[in-house]
């Protein structure tokens, strides 16, 4: 049976959002003395930012909230619209719609964040529903499942439908594993094959027409 309700991330996997992120975590390090090639930051496009300025940088608590403030300073400015929607994913997201299949966004961003970004790149008409972060990073602690749930609550709670999460990084197969549904991974964006499978990924697509007959299949 195919997909019936998809869930895709957005950062990597909708859009490449490099230009505006590898600029706002340059912007957040600078205040730290810290300088980084904007290709060095791109394997943080995907996880949590406090995760990033915690683990990898290993900032303080405070500090980390901080870099936080400082990484928001430039992105809600200029960093959200440094950004370019992968070639043909409006067409592949206007044919699932064709097919009635529903449509959703889980991302690690703040919601309301990536609602504008969706909006601005005319791709919020396509989704029923956009499932994010709040500013405090509450809802990313635990990777990306609790993400995932709310979007599945809000459009599938009791759990009849065949549902699929999509994105570009390990976190977000992970994720899908852990809220009880399917992940394909897509390798246009910032993660690996290996590292797609080596989180779970049932399938991995290298575009979006061949992610359509994945998600056309399924079950097959």
């Amino acid at each position: 049976m195919p997909y019936e309700l998809c869930v895709f991330d957005l950062d990597g996997t909708l859009t490449d959002p490099k230009e505006g992120i590898t600029k706002s975590y340059q912007h957040a390090l600078s205040a730290f003395g810290i300088h980084e090639e904007a290709d060095e930051l791109t394997k943080f496009i995907g996880p949590p930012l406090r995760e990033t300025f915690g683990s990898y940088y290993g900032f303080s608590a405070q500090d980390t909230e901080r870099a936080v403030a400082k990484y928001r300073e430039y992105f809600f400015e200029t960093g959200i619209f440094q950004n370019v929607v992968y070639p043909k994913i409006p067409e592949a997201l206007q044919e699932l719609k064709n097919k009635n299949v529903t449509l959703a966004v889980a991302t690690n961003k703040v919601t309301l964040l990536a609602s504008r970004i969706l909006e601005h790149f005319k791709l919020g008409g396509f989704f029923s529903f956009v499932s994010g972060d709040e500013m405090d990073g509450r809802l990313t602690k635990n990777g990306k499942r609790d993400i995932i749930r709310i979007a599945l609550d809000a459009l599938d709670p009791k759990r009849e439908r065949a549902a699929v999460m999509i994105g570009d990084r390990g976190i977000d197969i992970t994720g899908a594993n852990e809220a009880g549904i399917d992940g394909i991974g897509v390798l246009w964006g910032y993660g690996s094959r290996g590292e797609l499978e080596e989180a779970g990924a049932k399938q991995t697509a290298a575009s979006p027409g061949e992610l359509l007959r994945m998600i056309s299949g399924a079950g097959q």
